[in-house]
């Protein structure tokens, strides 16, 4: 089925947090996503919405970080939230969302992204664990599950420190 994925609308914002909410079970996310929108490290068209008939089954949010060292900081993005409605989840939307979000963001300069997530899932988009480049979580996390891309070649190259995340973060 043809599904069209494109940036979040002020009137999806209701769709999103039910659909965050269902697909987590929780409503954590779904606060975290409306949280971030106030917040200056949001980015309107890296909140993408995947639509299919008129209707929303998935959703993925790209938002500003810092990964900072004693000397130095570089800006990235972490990819989070990403849900999917229960009925359409593994079909391939989420992957097509994650795909289409990191072009997205390569197109709009951005270097690199970091995910805390399901190792075996985000290795077919190229993520590796961040301690590669010597990139820390702030909380403690399998480092199998802290996983990073480099958007263009060699952007993490010289790259390293501890991942600091939206004060939103810590809302949830």
């Amino acid at each position: 089925m043809p599904i069209t994925i494109r940036p979040e609308t002020q009137q999806d914002h209701k769709i999103i947090y039910q659909l965050n909410k269902h697909a987590f079970e929780r409503d954590n996310e779904a606060k975290l996503v409306n949280h971030l929108r106030e917040s200056s490290a949001f980015i309107p068209d890296l909140s993408l919405v995947a639509e299919m008939e008129n209707q929303i089954i998935g959703h993925i949010l790209f938002v500003k970080i810092l990964i900072k060292n004693s000397t130095q900081h570089f800006e990235s993005l972490a990819l989070a939230p990403m849900a999917v409605h229960h009925d359409f989840q593994k079909q391939g939307f989420g992957a097509r969302l994650i795909q289409e979000g990191l072009n997205r963001a390569t197109e709009l300069g951005f270097k690199s992204v970091i995910v805390l997530g399901y190792e075996q899932f985000y290795i077919k988009f190229g993520f590796e664990p961040a301690q590669k480049w010597g990139i820390k979580a702030p909380f403690d996390v399998p480092s199998e599950a802290f996983m990073a891309i480099e958007l263009v070649p060699n952007a993490l190259e010289n790259v390293n420190g501890m991942v600091q995340y939206p004060k939103e973060f810590e809302l949830v």
